[in-house]
């Protein structure tokens, strides 16, 4: 095990998934039935991209959004993981037994998970690094993700390069001269994510846009490199 890796990092939106958040989360997601189609079109496009893995952990997995698509390989060993239990809790209680059977359930960090060295295929990461502002915490979150998988890394993010990312832009300048903070989204380049995945010892293999040069959406796919 690497052990230079272990810098404990603790954002504080991640505290915010209580018992009634995460209910509000599962209401609310479970009702964007268009976004939520292509949302799952796009990750499984990201998982045919990655090989179609057959280990997977699912993390964050909130409240289980992704479950029945990741469950459809009836062969494909299943891990979901999250910092909330009361999201784990929530899936738990929502989504069709027959599926939440066939994961096993995690509680952990995304910078300290808590498995071994190459323990998956593929680690599939949706919606959480758009909350990582700072470099230093996406490339240490990345490290963990190049220590845990075994070969790739499916994972989305805000981008720029498109009308809703300039829109964005526009709407942050206004809000920070009228002196409001900035919420916890951002906005990565392109170019300096590739970069950032690199410096973590990952090649990417290629990419999936929600709809391209309109959405921020990406989702890349990532392929771990041995030193």
């Amino acid at each position: 095990m690497n052990d230079q890796r272990k810098t404990t990092v603790h954002l504080p939106f991640s505290d915010k998934y209580t018992d009634s958040h995460s209910q509000e989360y599962f209401q609310k997601h479970n009702e964007k039935k268009f976004s939520d189609r292509m949302e799952h079109r796009m990750a499984q496009r990201a998982l045919a991209l990655a090989g179609n893995p057959s280990s997977v952990l699912d993390l964050p997995c909130g409240t289980g959004r992704f479950w029945s698509m990741l469950a459809q390989d009836p062969k494909r060993e299943l891990l979901a993981a999250d910092y909330s239990e009361a999201m784990l809790e929530v899936a738990r209680r929502t989504r069709d037994p027959s599926v939440v059977q066939r994961f096993r359930l995690l509680q952990c960090s995304a910078f300290e998970i808590t498995l071994p060295d190459d323990s998956v295929d593929c680690i599939f990461c949706i919606r959480l690094m758009h909350h990582i502002g700072d470099s230093t915490n996406r490339v240490a979150m990345l490290r963990e993700f190049h220590r845990v998988s075994r070969d790739t890394v499916v994972l989305s993010l805000w981008v720029n390069g498109n009308y809703k990312a300039w829109r964005r832009r526009r709407l942050e300048d206004a809000r920070r001269q009228r002196g409001e903070n900035s919420d916890n989204r951002f906005i990565v380049p392109r170019a300096q994510f590739e970069q950032e995945c690199r410096e973590a010892g990952f090649e990417i293999v290629g990419h999936v846009d929600f709809l391209p040069r309109l959405f921020m959406w990406r989702a890349y796919v990532l392929r771990k490199k041995t030193f």
